[in-house]
Formats: C-alpha cells, sequence, structure tokens
C-alpha cells in the first residue's frame, strides 16, 4: 500500500522504459468465480513478471441481477471493485449488461462504464498498451478506449470468434474491432486463418499459444492416486475436466459408457468441473448416469483448483474432451503433461496440440461412433506416457511469454 492507502502494483519498481500494460478482459477469476478465466491470468501474470501491468476484468451488471440469482444461483456472481491476486492489482468495474438481449451494444456500453475508471487509473499507471482477450465485446471496447485515449491495443483471439463472426449483428462488430486493434494475437493457427478471413494482414497476426505449467503438472503415483480417489487399482478410467456445460460433452461421453463397458467392464469415469458463467449441467448428468444406471462407476470431483488436478489426471488412463468449441483447450497440454493420451474433437485448435497419433486420436465433431471407436482403441492400447510428457515440455511457457514480450516491447 503507498502512504495514500492506494494499492500499488507489484511492478511498480520497474523502469519507465518498459511499456506498461493494461490487462482488459470480462473473464478473469474472482472470488465469486474462481474458475474462470485462469488461462488469461496464467499467461498475462506470467508476462508480468517481465513487464508492469494491472488487470481490469470488468463485470457485468443489471439493476434487476440480484432478483435473477434466485431462480439461477450461479448468475453474474458477485465481485470486488478491487483485490490483490499473486501480487497483482486486479481491478473490477460494473458495466451496464441487459441479460440475453441487445448483445449487439454490450461492446459500447462496456467501453463508456469503463471510461472513467481508466482515466483514473492513468494517473497513478500510465500505461503505454491495452492487452485485450477476446474480439467482443472486449476487444471491441478496448479499441474505443484506445482511441479515446490515444493508447495501442493489441487483441487475443480465444475462441469465442468463431461463434461471433456467424452472428449478422456482431459480426461488424468483430471486424471493427480487428481492423482498429494494432496487432492480433491468436491461440492457435486456426483462429489466426479466421482473423484473415476477416480482412486482417498476415502481417497484422501472430499466433502465440498457451503453455503449460509442467512443475504444476506432473504423473503421480498412479496406484496411489486412484486409492486416494476410491477407484479399483485395476479398473479403466476415463477423466475430462472442464465448466460442466453442454459444449464441453461430458454427456457425450456417458452417452458411450454402456457400449465401453461392454468391453471394458471395469471402466470408470472422472467428471472435473463445476458451474460457470455458461450454466450447470450436474443436475442433467447427474441424470444421465443414473438412467443408464452408471451412479456407482461417473464421479464427479467438483471444480478442482489446478495445484489438485494432477491427482485425477494421474488416475485415469485417457483423457477425453469431445468439445463443440475451443480456441486453445490448456486442459489437453495439462493432461498431456500428466501422461496421458487424447481423444478429442476437431474444433479449434485442438488438432494443433494433439499434433500426432502418438499424443491421441481427433475425431469429426458429432460422430459419436467414431468418438466411441476412439476412446475404446485408446483404452486398450499401450502408449509411451513419457513421450507424451516430453511432447508436453516442448510447450512450457517460458517460449510463449517471451515471443509475448518481444511482441509488446516492439509495439510500444
Amino acid at each position: 500500500m503507498s502512504p495514500g492507502g492506494t494499492v500499488r502494483p507489484r511492478s511498480a519498481e520497474y523502469s519507465g522504459k518498459r511499456p506498461r500494460l493494461l490487462v482488459f478482459s470480462t473473464l478473469f477469476p474472482h472470488p465469486g468465480q474462481p474458475q474462470a478465466g485462469l488461462f488469461i491470468r496464467e499467461r498475462m501474470f506470467r508476462v508480468g513478471r517481465e513487464l508492469p501491468l494491472i488487470v481490469m476484468a470488468p463485470v457485468p451488471w443489471f439493476p434487476f441481477q440480484g432478483l435473477i440469482r434466485f431462480f439461477r444461483p450461479h448468475f453474474r456472481p458477485p465481485a470486488p471493485r478491487q483485490e490483490i491476486q499473486q501480487g497483482f492489482e486486479v481491478l473490477h468495474p460494473r458495466f451496464l449488461c441487459v441479460p440475453g438481449i441487445a448483445k449487439g451494444v454490450d461492446g459500447l456500453l462496456l467501453a463508456i462504464s469503463c471510461w472513467w475508471s481508466l482515466r483514473t487509473l492513468r494517473r497513478r499507471f500510465s500505461f503505454d498498451l491495452i492487452d485485450a482477450h477476446f474480439a467482443y465485446p472486449d476487444g471491441y471496447a478496448a479499441t474505443l478506449l484506445g482511441r479515446w485515449l490515444k493508447v495501442p491495443v493489441t487483441i487475443t483471439l480465444r475462441g469465442t470468434e468463431v461463434r461471433h463472426v456467424r452472428e449478422a449483428a456482431l459480426l461488424p462488430k468483430v471486424r471493427k474491432a480487428l481492423g482498429s486493434a494494432r496487432r492480433i494475437f491468436s491461440v492457435s493457427a486456426s483462429l489466426q486463418a479466421l482473423a484473415r478471413e476477416q480482412g486482417v494482414p498476415e502481417q497484422k497476426t501472430q499466433v502465440v499459444g498457451n503453455g503449460v505449467d509442467t512443475t504444476r503438472f506432473a504423473p503421480l503415483d498412479r496406484v496411489a492416486a486412484r486409492v486416494r480417489l476410491g477407484l479399483p487399482e485395476d479398473s479403466r478410467v476415463l477423466v475430462t475436466v472442464g465448466a460442466l456445460v453442454e459444449r464441453k460433452g461430458f454427456h457425450r461421453v456417458l452417452e458411450m459408457m454402456p457400449t465401453l463397458r461392454t468391453r471394458y467392464p471395469s471402466l470408470h469415469y472422472l467428471i472435473v468441473g463445476g458451474a460457470s458463467a455458461e450454466g450447470d449441467w450436474r443436475s442433467q448428468l447427474e441424470a444421465q448416469a443414473a438412467s443408464s444406471g452408471l451412479s456407482d462407476r461417473v464421479h464427479f470431483l467438483g471444480a478442482l483448483s489446478p495445484e489438485n488436478l494432477s491427482l485425477p489426471l494421474s488416475a485415469a488412463d485417457v483423457f477425453v474432451l469431445p468439445t463443440r468449441n475451443e480456441g486453445w483447450a490448456n486442459v489437453i497440454l495439462e493432461a498431456m503433461a500428466c501422461g496421458l493420451p487424447v481423444i478429442t474433437t476437431d474444433v479449434g485448435g485442438n488438432a494443433e496440440v494433439v499434433a500426432s497419433p502418438e499424443l491421441g486420436t481427433i475425431v469429426a465433431f458429432g460422430d459419436q461412433a467414431a468418438l466411441t471407436d476412439a476412446v475404446a482403441d485408446a483404452l486398450g492400447r499401450e502408449w509411451n506416457r513419457a513421450e507424451i510428457r516430453q511432447y508436453a515440455e516442448s510447450h512450457q511457457w517460458d517460449c510463449k511469454i517471451s515471443t509475448l514480450v518481444e511482441a509488446f516491447r516492439a509495439l510500444v
């Protein structure tokens, strides 16, 4: 704390020659939603070890949203106005956002709502660049704020853009954001291609995928992990990690379980995840498991911190993620760091991560028969888990962060 009571960013010690970053994202962890946007925090706090930064993570607000929580308890959980996470200052200004409608004005409302907060912040932290995550509404709002404050803006594409460019009301906003930003980062080559399809020059784009912390994600003793989770030592075990929403595809795994059990009678399935801003499918998934006679074979472990994920990953034989949409799923590399082969769908950057048959299998989204066959084959194969782990080690954070830091320096 400064003598005046203002929280100073951890990076205030750095010289003025290093570009100062304002990280701007509506998806970021806070006490009300601790699992949201962990991949953004991991990436940018590592950048913060090299460059001074503060995070502005606006939270949506509507006058009557408290009433909605009576019917949807996880709807827009409250957030503090200001907090310190891992030594970095994180601000949570409110922005007007009407639930379910008028999405085409969210970007403008976000920019207007954050304008005064940014003006005030700049008096004590003179940021040189706004680094936004997701093209809309975050990137669109950031480019407006950048224009008003005469500060360059970068945007990182993370996967929602695939859906947004298909919506007539949002496509012009996405294109406007991409055209106004100084640089477009993308976490996968598929998202870089999407940016170019929207008219962004190739020289303005750059792929910088996410990395993995192989000290945090490392294989534990499998037998010991299964004992701790109450699983039979000789069972076959699948695992999926993600928010409990339709998009992630837990229900698709449950659908194939009866067929898989004819070949692997000792099969168990670990579901790791909890509610998110997209919703909470736990009750539906529990009902689906019960109706298929799988209640004793499907284990809901809840949302786990990154520090605790190695336990279920180490207990499993195969990681499966039949997702509908992804940008770059960090959890795939986290599973590989624990030595797991991965079965996932051909969406987003998944095929860029599962880049060879030695790492797992990519199947077309919606082909349930192919998905079942791939998982069955994976459960019966002998995988070189050390080689899978070695591949994950080649994707550690260090090289990703050095690339980002170099790009930020060049821009400023």
